[in-house]
């Protein structure tokens, strides 16, 4: 038996808005931050668990605080009796009724608790020496769904429709582990997107991101002037030609007869997608959005906040490409969940990264899907920029536009500390 001895957290946030990396017509001057958690055990393994929330700068220490405040529920628990039932550390944490109360299931508490449980998930895997996506893909289906809470969602998924899905999912499975390991998973970048730049640095950017780097599609910002983003986008449009697609992400700037009008204008662009065009919590207006600017596809899902919205937005049809996010939610089996959602609507499910640990974090649930869930990679891709791997023991590699899928044991967001102390905020 093992005891849970320590849960420290760091703040640490990199001054990306000093070259405007990250910068949108919602977020100007970001920095880019994570609220970092690593949880620790009197195990003579001498393994941790590590787990953190993305954010952009100011309130990364109310994330922090969050995490601590949560971690007194750890202290001194049973680590085996946590890790052998996951079902009952997700209890622990999100039906805590006076944290509850903060959200419900939603907000900073929610963010903090994924953190924690992506840090028991990542013991979980460590201590079985696969990567997180290997674990949750091997697990039996009834193993695996016996650690998801179904409340609110039975009438799109039932826990049985659930295990059918992932007993589907065993058909061939080995196959695609092999596959995956030998190509990896599509990524896409949105390196070149970011709204601060001049066109000459985002057609330099996005001309290396193709021609060198591989990426079959590249995604710009949008949102702050209609003449602007036409020029933009017709010079992205001539930089990498007709045969890599093209996204555009608004980032909630629109109201919804603004976000009509607007993206209407993209139409001679061929556009892969357009990601969040207006406020996350509005379903219907997605909706709305997404049948008057038919072909163009609705993309969304970066800060839904739990499962219960996914599932009204998949029940309204209310966009046509389901984005995730490894942080904004409680952690890997919410995720999940998301994904058997996604199965379910037929849905293609695109993950939102670049931020710190993101595209670290979010590849396993992607490679997860494709393993055990949809059986594909068709149309499916993760973001990816190149911002931060550096600080992570096992940052991401992209050969020829693909993620190289993680063979290291864990959820992937280690970070080597000492290297990024000079971020850490003080105060």
């Amino acid at each position: 038996m093992s005891t849970i001895t320590k849960v420290e957290t760091f703040d640490f946030r990199f001054p990306t808005s000093q070259t405007l990396s990250g910068s949108d017509a919602m977020n100007p001057d970001p920095d880019y931050s994570a609220a970092y958690v690593e949880i620790h055990t009197d195990a003579d393994d001498g393994i941790k668990g590590t787990g953190l929330v993305f954010t952009i700068g100011r309130g990364n220490d109310v994330v922090c605080r969050a995490i601590e405040s949560m971690s007194q529920t750890l202290m001194g628990r049973n680590a085996e009796e946590l890790l052998d039932n996951m079902r009952l550390a997700w209890d622990l944490l999100v039906r805590d009724s006076q944290l509850r109360w903060l959200g419900p299931e939603k907000g900073v508490e929610h963010m903090a608790i994924g953190a924690v449980l992506s840090a028991l998930w990542d013991i979980k895997a460590k201590r079985a020496g696969k990567p997180l996506w290997r674990l949750l893909a091997e697990m039996e289906p009834e193993e695996l769904v016996s650690t998801l809470d179904f409340r609110y969602l039975t009438d799109a998924l039932t826990p049985q429709e659930a295990i059918d899905i992932l007993k589907d999912g065993q058909k061939g499975k080995q196959e695609r582990i092999k596959h995956l390991l030998e190509v990896g998973y599509p990524g896409y970048s949105t390196a070149a997107g970011w709204l601060g730049y001049a066109d000459e640095k985002m057609v330099e950017i996005a001309k290396e991101e193709t021609e060198q780097k591989g990426f079959k599609q590249i995604k710009l910002k949008v949102g702050h002037n209609v003449d602007d983003d036409i020029r933009r986008l017709g010079l992205a449009r001539e930089t990498i030609g007709p045969n890599v697609r093209l996204a555009v992400d608004a980032n909630q700037v629109w109201d919804v007869p603004e976000a009509i009008e607007w993206i209407n204008k993209f139409q001679d662009f061929n556009l892969a997608w357009v990601e969040e065009p207006t406020s996350p919590d509005d379903i219907i207006g997605h909706a709305t959005i997404a049948r008057a600017i038919n072909p163009i596809p609705v993309a969304t899902g970066e800060q839904m906040q739990n499962r219960i919205m996914f599932k009204q937005y998949l029940q309204a049809n209310a966009f046509g490409i389901m984005q995730i996010d490894a942080t904004r939610v409680a952690g890997p089996q919410e995720i999940v969940l998301e994904y058997l959602m996604a199965k379910k609507f037929n849905k293609i499910v695109c993950p939102h990264a670049g931020g710190v640990g993101l595209c670290e974090a979010v590849c396993h649930f992607a490679m997860f899907d494709y393993c055990a869930v949809s059986g594909t990679m068709d149309g499916r891709m993760i973001e990816y920029v190149d911002n931060q791997h550096e600080y992570f023991v096992h940052p991401t590699q992209i050969k020829d536009g693909n993620y190289v899928t993680p063979t290291a044991p864990g959820n992937g967001t280690e970070m080597t500390v000492e290297t990024a102390q000079k971020y850490l905020y003080r105060g």
